[in-house]
Formats: structure tokens, C-alpha cells, sequence
């Protein structure tokens, strides 16, 4: 795999600069180039491709595991450490998001519910649990902010709203999107942290009205909503990070790529055994009725 990086480089640098930083002989080099490549080495080319090509696939956002299973759907044996192995010589690599904007916790809240939901994410149907959180999306313009509502059952985004300010208008557009898409017919606990606009009247009138239970996480602990730290994380990741938006309306369109097209039709979740929120979502249901 050194030699054939070398040959794909040869363009940009000289061959013995290359080889020395490789650690490689420019004479090993130049024989490999007369010689055929070995079963083993066509092989590597050959799934190094197939890596590529799912990574490419992904939006350049897998890492190896996720790689690993999609070989593994297309047929391929293979496993993970020798995924690991290709990915890492041909460069390829999950991403990294950003941290998280600097700031207290603000004063005291105007209103206080006990933590139902105690950590407990694991959820055995849908629209048992929701979780919310707010985030923040850097532009040219200045910040945006996102709410989102997660059900903890498929970790699915099933509301979510952006607005230029932390309002509770913004949290309750998500929520309302949560409540049309789903239509809950039992009683559905919502989880959020203490944040101004989960505490408000306006909050709980509404959540009264549509059949919602409310838990809170205690102060500061970003522990007690950590599927929604989680969804946050990812998409910062594996696509706010990459990316300079000059407007907030440009932000907007993307994270609707990213949670619409992507991270609930497509994106894998281990919890999912591997499978996307709308599709773990649609085997479960066709399991339910005997499918």
C-alpha cells in the first residue's frame, strides 16, 4: 500500500522524498513497479476501493466500524482490524466536531420538575420517551440555534426547528413538528435540561394540552440527556464542522439534509444494530405484525 501511495503522488512529489518519509527503498520501489501486484495486494487495492466508495457514500463522516459493516452487507469478508488497517493508509477517517460555546448555566429556573427519566434510554417502543436539547451553528451572520426532539426507542429525529434566537417559541416548533408527525396516542415523556425555555408557562401549557410529561436533568449534568449531547456531536462531526455557511438560511438547508436525507433514512446506529432510525423503526413494526 506505501508503494502504491507513492505512485499516486508521484505527480506532486519526487519518488525518494516520498520513500524516505515512507521509510521505504526508492530500489524496492522501482522493482515493485516492474513486477505484477500479489493476490494479497490486488486485494487491498480492491477493497481499499469498496472503502472509499461507502465512505464517499456516507458524506466522508463513517469511521472504520461503520465501513466494516457496510463491507459486510455488500458481501465481503473481512474484518474490522484489517478495515481499520485500509482505511488508515488510504486516509480515511471519521470526523471530529467542535466544542461546546463557552458560558454559565444562568440563573435559577422558574420552574422545576423531578428527572424521570434517570438515564434510562433504553426504550422498547416507539414514542415512550422523547428527548430535547438546543444547540448552537456558527454563520457569517452570527449564531443559529436548533432545537431538536429525539425518540430515545430509534434515536430518530422526529422534530426540530432553527431560529436566530434561543427562544421558547423555537422549542415548542420542534416539538409541535414531534407531536403532527407522530401523533402519540398514549401519554409520551419528554426529557429536557433546566434551560430557560423548558421552564416556561408557555413550555408546560403546552405539554398539559398534548398529553406530555415532562422530566428534567438536574443542573449542569449534560450526563442525564446524553442521546441528545450524542445527536449534536454527530451532526457537528460529520457535517457542521466541515463546512463555512454564510447565512443562517444556508445553515438551515443543511442541517435538513443532514437529520431528513441522511441521519434518519440512512445514517447506521450501532444501538440499531446497525441499522438507520427509519429503517430500525420499519423492521420492528413488520416484526410486531408477524411480518
Amino acid at each position: 500500500m506505501r508503494y502504491a501511495f507513492v505512485v499516486e503522488h508521484r505527480p506532486l512529489f519526487s519518488v525518494r522524498a516520498m520513500c524516505r518519509c515512507l521509510r521505504i527503498q526508492p530500489s524496492g520501489f522501482y522493482a515493485w513497479l516492474k513486477n505484477p501486484l500479489s493476490k494479497r495486494a490486488k486485494e487491498d487495492a480492491r477493497q481499499t476501493e469498496l472503502l472509499r466508495k461507502a465512505w464517499k457514500e456516507s458524506g466522508r463522516v463513517y469511521g472504520y466500524r461503520k465501513l466494516h459493516d457496510d463491507l459486510l452487507d455488500q458481501g465481503e469478508t473481512i474484518c474490522p482490524n484489517r478495515v481499520a488497517r485500509l482505511a488508515s493508509l488510504a486516509g480515511i477517517k471519521a470526523q471530529v466536531g467542535y466544542k461546546r460555546r463557552p458560558g454559565g448555566h444562568g440563573g435559577k429556573p422558574s420552574l422545576v420538575v423531578d428527572n424521570t427519566l434517570d438515564r434510562q434510554f433504553d426504550v422498547d417502543a416507539p414514542d415512550r420517551v422523547w428527548v430535547t436539547d438546543i444547540t448552537y451553528i456558527r454563520t457569517l451572520e452570527g449564531f443559529a440555534y436548533l432545537a431538536v426532539i429525539i425518540d430515545l426507542y430509534s434515536r430518530r429525529v422526529v422534530g426540530w426547528s432553527m431560529q436566530s434566537r434561543q427562544t421558547t417559541d423555537m422549542v415548542l416548533q420542534a416539538l409541535l413538528m414531534a407531536v403532527w408527525r407522530r401523533k402519540p396516542r398514549n401519554k409520551v415523556l419528554i426529557h429536557s435540561d433546566q434551560g430557560s425555555q423548558f421552564t416556561s408557562m408557555d413550555w408546560t401549557s403546552f405539554l398539559r394540552a398534548h398529553n406530555l410529561q415532562h422530566s428534567m436533568s438536574r443542573r449542569g449534568n449534560c450526563h442525564n440527556n446524553a442521546v441528545a449531547e450524542s445527536f449534536f456531536n454527530l451532526l457537528k462531526r460529520e457535517r457542521i464542522r466541515r463546512r463555512t455557511y454564510k447565512t443562517r438560511a444556508e445553515a438551515r438547508q443543511d442541517v435538513f439534509d443532514y437529520i431528513e436525507m441522511f441521519y434518519n433514512p440512512k445514517r447506521k446506529h450501532v444501538r440499531n444494530g446497525m441499522l438507520s432510525p427509519v429503517e430500525f423503526e420499519r423492521q420492528q413494526e413488520m416484526r410486531t405484525e408477524g411480518v
